[in-house]
């Protein structure tokens, strides 16, 4: 199924146009982390049905990594935004 998402940078394309680059939120095992938690953090997927937040990268253009939120059951995008880094939490002088 054919579907179109908003860069932020380019405005509507076809999806053609596009990289997935899996689910947000996914947290990356430690550096130290043994083969077995890398193997499963690369390659097992959860592939739910219904409203996700993904990444995305327009290959075809400004090579820009967004989020999309998108119904996974209907291909609908709900909405697009870059990324914004979340502000540094200080820590209590002591």
């Amino acid at each position: 199924m054919s579907f179109q998402i908003d860069c932020p940078n380019c405005g509507t394309r076809g999806v053609w146009e596009f990289h997935y680059g899996g689910a947000a939120g996914k947290s990356r095992p430690p550096l130290s982390a043994d083969a077995a938690e890398w193997t499963d953090y690369i390659y097992n997927k959860e592939n739910l049905r219904g409203v996700q937040t993904e990444w995305w990268t327009h290959r075809s253009a400004c090579k820009l990594w967004f989020l999309v939120e998108r119904n996974t059951a209907t291909n609908e995008v709900l909405s697009s935004r870059r990324y914004s880094v979340p502000p540094r939490q200080e820590e209590p002088a002591g």
